[in-house]
């Protein structure tokens, strides 16, 4: 049960870093005006890396229960939990709590929590 939880986890770690990536490109940017083009195109990668971030956070919640160390586990789901928490958190009181991904990003954090 414990490796379905993570592996969950993982999957909507993944799920929610593509939705991140899909709504920066076609809300954000789509509407922003930076100047000159070399910034906005530097601050467009710098978004974008923290969506290739999470997915890698979200492959290896996957991965987790498949390796033959607990104490890799243990390390993967404490270092995500903490990085999903604080996306959580900056996103709650950035929206004011009227955005879903705050509560995306907590179920992540309560699925790698219960399936440490």
């Amino acid at each position: 049960m414990r490796d379905l939880l993570l592996q969950g986890a993982g999957a909507i770690a993944i799920l929610v870093s593509l939705i991140h990536g899909v709504l920066g490109e076609t809300k954000i940017f789509a509407r922003a005006t930076v100047e000159p083009p070399r910034l906005r195109l530097l601050l467009r990668l710098v978004y974008q890396a923290g969506t290739v971030a999470w997915i890698g956070g979200g492959v290896l919640l996957i991965a987790a229960p498949a390796m033959a160390s607990d104490a890799a586990r243990h390390w993967i789901v404490a270092t995500l939990a903490v990085v999903f928490g604080c996306a959580a958190l900056a996103n709650a009181v950035a929206t004011r709590f009227r955005h879903i991904g705050w509560m995306a990003m907590s179920v992540v954090v309560a699925l790698a929590a219960a399936g440490y």
